[in-house]
């Protein structure tokens, strides 16, 4: 059966090929020759699992939902990426000369089942993990990261490619096909297809090794984070109420007594804000921050270290000084030292912000009896701060972010933007889970379908902490522009059933940020599929840009309601947000940075070997680290660093991309109107909807006429520009 269904891939791929930017001869033959024989055996797989079927229903088709199972899993991985390797090696084998068409086309569509069930196998590692999740991840992870090396390492295919390659000039390419050839080669080039066959050999053996570790990594930290500290009602005085509902649903789900807090940061911070008890506050904080980092069963310092070293040791065999230099490559930045100047450059102005935000919070600390803040203190003591300079505390807000008020702006905000019309249709087609809400996605523009949006809002046992947007399915032209599926994530605690979801400021801009991600792949018009990602240090600009209309004011206006009276925020209370807008920007900035920083000192060691504790305590230490605060991320739960290695001498990427947003938002300011249409046009046109089938820093050149100003950001936080 497998086989069989193998030659189906091929014919799938084939057809596609032909009837889109390229036809090849060669290749419709072959797949004349598999079809018939293919058909039989891919019903026969369908019917006996679902996870190997072609999506169904509108939209071009989604995942059927209903009928999975995690059991199903193995068989539908192991079946789809054999089908993916054999589409592979009847491109790399091909009789035929090189052509575009019959090459890069085609490895373009490769592998569409394998992507199927690998994205719906994603949501259930993210959304949906149990133990049995885990184990499939852990037996999967290396398999899977085997067979993209029998890809970028087939000595066959590299050589087709680089055929086409050093012939480029002469093809008549497009601008989007010689980009999709030119990053294509120097990928493999770059992830090992120089290498000789003992060296691929041994790139093999590091990547497996560390797709195993990735798994265990996320499967450690998951367990810290699936636990819950039982807490009295006497402890949870000055907690929001809505906190403390949470926390009763919390302790009555898990058959506990009183209150339960879940180690996650949307439970912690609420508590650490505004929990009255100090010890308590001490004891969530001391769990939280010490996820990964206990001398347990998931401890994950030796994982790291493993991690760290088998990176160093891969870096060294692809040629590159250490790890960061080698994952630089394909940044905007470009080098280590770059971004490394970039984020020394806010540094020293940052921990300066923290000593007068912790110098403001001795006033308050000392009528308690507090002589030192320690971290479980800063954001209690910082909103007594902020009551006190600003009259503003973050429960007087809550009440005017209401999650369904804030989702209703974010996608008004977009409709104004970009024409993007989303209408709510939860019900009418499958969800992996009944708190999951859906929308369709329209262009009022064009009057085009642009697809369908998966919203999973709430915290639950088995999903993993933060947020994020990914894609199930992203259509392009040669793909046949089929209609998108997109998700975004969050973890806001659910409330008792029939109360309001009131969110905090930052949560809100949370909220936006992931929607940003999500708008800019749902403007992405592109040739190639794999012309529609990013650089990582790119990709987090358009998502932050996002945040920024939250607080216009054509938003509060319509969305900042009252959750109760529906009265609009008090212009008095928006004149508060507006001044107190750089508020405890040092410690925000600290907490990102000492994060960001760790991680491109780790990755910058050639040799990668490090005893982890000593050397984030070692590195803070020389960074002059505030005593008062801690990363955000800590190495022993520093997702992501190591659940992948996509952030890995990356997590800079965000003030990399926030110099951009900044710089952006000026460009909006500077009209007068946050919703100026030229402005907007420009940015949709030439940095959104391009995806990455453009040069990136080209882009932003062309679309603010010059590189990005770097004073942006600082005025933005409020700190000292030179000259101003």
């Amino acid at each position: 059966m497998t086989k069989t269904l193998l030659l189906a891939g091929v014919a799938s791929l084939s057809l596609s090929a032909c009837g889109t930017l390229g036809q090849d001869d060669a290749i419709a033959t072959a797949v004349a020759m598999a079809t018939a024989a293919a058909d039989t055996a891919a019903a026969e797989a369908v019917a006996f699992n679902p996870l190997l079927a072609e999506w169904e229903g509108p939209y071009d088709g989604v995942p059927q939902w209903q009928d999975y199972e995690v059991g199903q899993f193995d068989e539908a991985l192991a079946v789809s990426l054999d089908a993916y390797l054999a589409e592979v090696d009847a491109i790399a084998d091909n009789p035929a000369a090189p052509t575009f068409a019959n090459t890069i086309d085609a490895l373009e569509l490769s592998g569409e089942q394998f992507d199927r069930v690998y994205s719906v196998f994603g949501v259930y590692t993210s959304n949906l993990s149990t133990p049995e999740v885990r184990d499939l991840d852990a037996k999967w992870s290396p398999l899977i990261s085997e067979a993209y090396d029998k890809i970028t390492l087939n000595e066959a295919l590299f050589q087709r490619v680089k055929t086409l390659y050093d012939a480029r000039e002469t093809l008549g390419l497009t601008s989007q096909q010689m980009r999709a050839l030119e990053r294509r080669y120097d990928s493999y080039v770059r992830n090992g297809a120089l290498l000789d066959a003992a060296g691929k050999a041994q790139l093999s053996a590091y990547n497996a090794k560390l797709a195993e570790l990735f798994s265990a990594f996320s499967a450690n930290v998951l367990a810290d984070e699936n636990v819950y500290t039982q807490v009295s009602e006497a402890e949870m005085a000055g907690v929001p109420g809505d906190i403390v509902s949470a926390a009763k649903a919390a302790a009555e789900a898990q058959g506990m007594q009183g209150y339960a807090v879940k180690n996650t940061r949307s439970m912690v911070d609420p508590v650490l804000s505004f929990a009255e008890d100090r010890d308590l506050r001490e004891k969530i904080w001391d769990r939280f921050v010490n996820r990964g980092d206990n001398g347990d069963d998931n401890d994950t310092n030796a994982i790291i270290a493993q991690i760290v070293k088998t990176r160093a040791e891969r870096a060294d065999l692809l040629g590159y000084e250490s790890h960061a230099h080698w994952r630089m490559q394909d940044t905007m930045a470009g080098t280590p030292q770059r971004a490394m100047d970039l984020m020394m450059k806010v540094w020293p102005a940052a921990i300066a912000r923290v000593d007068e935000e912790v110098a403001d919070m001795m006033e308050f600390a000392s009528a308690d009896g507090v002589s030192e803040i320690e971290p479980w203190d800063y954001l209690y003591y910082q909103e007594k701060v902020r009551k006190a300079k600003y009259d503003l505390s973050a429960e007087e807000l809550k009440p005017y972010f209401e999650l369904n008020n804030m989702v209703d702006g974010m996608i008004w905000s977009a409709e104004q933007l970009y024409g993007i019309k989303m209408v709510e249709n939860t019900g009418a087609v499958p969800v992996y889970h009944p708190d999951i809400r859906t929308f369709e996605v329209t262009n009022t523009r064009t009057g085009e379908d642009i697809g369908l949006f998966y919203f999973d809002t709430y915290a639950r046992d088995g999903k993993r902490s933060g947020a994020w947007m990914n894609t199930l399915r992203l259509g392009t032209k040669l793909s046949g522009d089929e209609l998108g599926l997109f998700t975004n994530n969050n973890n806001f605690n659910k409330p008792q059933p029939g109360e309001p979801v009131l969110i905090s400021l930052d949560d809100a801009q949370t909220l936006w940020h992931e929607f940003g991600h999500a708008i800019h792949y749902m403007l992405v018009d592109v040739d190639y599929p794999s012309l529609a990602g990013n650089q990582r240090d790119f990709v987090e600009y358009p998502s932050q840009v996002n945040e920024n209309w939250l607080l216009s004011e054509p938003v509060l206006e319509r969305f900042a309601r009252h959750y109760e009276t529906n009265e609009v925020m008090p212009q008095s209370l928006r004149d508060k947000i507006a001044a107190s807008s750089t508020f405890n920007e040092g410690y925000a900035t600290v907490q990102y940075l000492s994060s960001a920083l760790v991680d491109m000192k780790l990755h910058m060691d050639p040799d990668g070997i490090v005893d982890v504790d000593s050397f984030e305590k070692q590195t803070l230490a020389a960074l002059n680290m505030p005593e008062e605060t801690v990363m955000r991320h800590r190495l022993p739960q520093f997702n992501h660093l190591f659940s992948s290695d996509a952030y890995s001498a990356g997590y800079y990427s965000y003030l990399w991309s926030e110099t951009m947003d900044a710089d952006t938002w000026e460009a909006f300011a500077e009209t007068g109107n946050p919703y100026d249409p030229a402005v907007a046009e420009r940015f949709e046109k030439i940095i959104l909807a391009t995806g990455n089938a453009t040069d990136r820093i080209e882009a932003y050149r062309a679309f603010r006429g010059r590189d990005p100003d770097v004073d942006a950001l600082l005025r933005r936080r409020g700190f000292p520009v030179d000259g101003e």
